[in-house]
């Protein structure tokens, strides 16, 4: 992974990188994102870190990237062609994104503040923001309306990252990782430790997809935790803003990059298990199986267990615990808790003795007072009806009374976000 940090964003007249500083075609964008024909119109904006600006209501935080070496490209079965990706070089462009906003349900899309205490809870409050804000034809669904947008954002990003091709990152990092022979022979010693994440896959507008295949219609399945640093797993959903992965957090997933870290000092980090959480019970005994009988075939001493969402995917979360256990593997699970206003409800929807290791990303239902802002990149009209809010959220003075869900990001249970429980 080659690292180029980005220190500012300006429009321009042509796109180009040029001493840390992106320059950006507002035409050249706009063309991009209106390939597609359901989109009607779209407008471009930049948000920065301190200013007095909030963006609502945001799809989805993506983080610009070019493959300069090796087999396939950035999100491939999405963008590029279906080839098994994670190998190679890879440039990310860092300290920025592209942003994707304007209404699609009208619900579960979040606020990025960049100042003020909303800024202190979602990590896109530090990254510089090219937003932008599109309009649907008129009578479209929302469900292609969603993929447009989405689709759109993928191709900006793209096109962004295409502009470092030639560049020199700043930082480079190699991750390197081993057959399961090879693992067992270079760690003997060492824990065998893998990742299971939880792909958010409840139906239509809660989506997440894997080489460009809904995750609700595959089985559990294993990775190479380096396929993630190429988009081989991408956002499509519309669920609560605070706890979704944003295809940004897919990109950069911390547990990944913090197992890296400790790969070959205290653990053997075997590979990344994606096991998806579905609505029947059937299917959540399926892929719960599924998911420990990999496990158990992998040798695994541990696994860290994260989900997206909350409620319903509770028991897809715990089912896994406790059938992960059973087989002899310690498990961690990351969660976040909607434990009411007053922090005194159950936290999970679901729970057992064998969840006994567990990392939260804080109380979703923690109420903050958001001050109004001078500047709105998208809209304010659906502002009482995002999860979270309600019909007193906006209040005389134009603050927002909100509850941390309506934050994007800001109880992510990956551990990108900025809070922490002791």
């Amino acid at each position: 992974m080659g690292h180029i940090y980005i220190k500012d964003i300006q429009f321009a007249a042509e796109s180009k990188i040029e001493d840390g500083i992106l320059y950006v075609s507002e035409e050249a964008v706009k063309a991009v994102a209106l390939e597609d024909e359901k989109i009607k119109s779209v407008s471009f904006d930049i948000a920065k870190p301190g200013e007095s600006v909030r963006i609502t209501p945001v799809k989805d935080v993506i983080e610009p990237r070019v493959k300069v070496e090796g087999k396939g490209g950035i999100f491939p079965g999405v963008i590029s062609k279906v080839d098994t990706v994670g190998s190679g070089k890879t440039y990310a462009l860092k300290g920025m994104a592209v942003v994707t906003a304007g209404k699609i349900v009208g619900f579960q899309e979040g606020i990025i503040d960049m100042t003020g205490p909303g800024a202190d809870y979602t990590p896109f409050s530090k990254t510089l923001n090219l937003v932008m804000v599109c309009e649907p034809v008129d009578g479209i669904k929302p469900h292609d309306y969603e993929k447009a947008v989405r689709f759109a954002g993928f191709r900006v990003a793209v096109y962004i990252g295409e502009l470092a091709r030639s560049l020199t990152p700043d930082e480079t990092k190699v991750y390197e990782t081993y057959t399961v022979k090879e693992g067992m022979e270079k760690y003997p010693d060492l824990p065998r430790v893998a990742y299971v994440q939880m792909l958010q896959s409840q139906g239509l507008l809660h989506d997440t997809y894997v080489y460009g295949v809904d995750a609700k219609k595959v089985l559990p399945t294993i990775l190479n935790p380096t396929e993630i640093m190429d988009g081989a797993i991408v956002s499509g959903n519309c669920v609560s803003a605070c706890d979704k992965n944003p295809t940004y957090v897919h990109l950069n997933n911390p547990v990944v990059h913090d197992m890296f870290e400790e790969h070959g000092k205290t653990i053997n980090f075997v590979c990344q298990i994606i096991t998806n959480e579905n609505v029947y019970l059937a299917d959540k005994q399926r892929s719960s199986d599924w998911t420990a009988k990999l496990c158990k075939m992998l040798d695994l001493d541990a696994v860290i267990v994260s989900q997206e969402g909350f409620g319903n995917p509770d028991t897809d979360l715990i089912m896994n615990c406790k059938k992960i256990e059973a087989e002899g593997v310690k498990t961690v699970i990351i969660t976040d808790e909607y434990a009411g206003r007053d922090g005194k409800s159950q936290s999970l929807a679901d729970a057992d003795a064998a969840a006994d290791a567990v990392v939260t990303g804080g109380n979703a239902n923690q109420v903050i007072i958001l001050p109004k802002l001078d500047k709105v990149i998208g809209t304010l009209d659906y502002v009482t009806k995002i999860a979270g809010a309600s019909e007193e959220t906006l209040r005389e003075d134009g603050s927002l009374e909100v509850e941390l869900q309506v934050l994007t990001g800001a109880t992510n249970e990956t551990g990108f976000n900025k809070l922490s429980a002791r």
